[in-house]
């Protein structure tokens, strides 16, 4: 699947995913069949970190 390549849009698509529909972030890179580091690295490279307990990143 592609997702956006620009990481704020990623960063927003994917906490759209999280909030919406699924539970965990692993369960999203599964379904979506993407590496969960290359998305991680993404949005870490612009400050942003995956919190499990709010399943979200912030």
């Amino acid at each position: 699947m592609n997702i956006p390549n620009d990481p704020i849009i990623l960063l927003s698509y994917i906490n759209t995913l999280l909030r919406d529909e699924y539970s965990d972030f692993d369960e999203l890179c599964s379904s979506l069949c993407i590496k969960r580091t290359d998305v991680e690295n993404k949005l870490n490279g612009v400050g942003f970190y995956y919190d499990a307990a709010s399943n979200s990143f912030k």
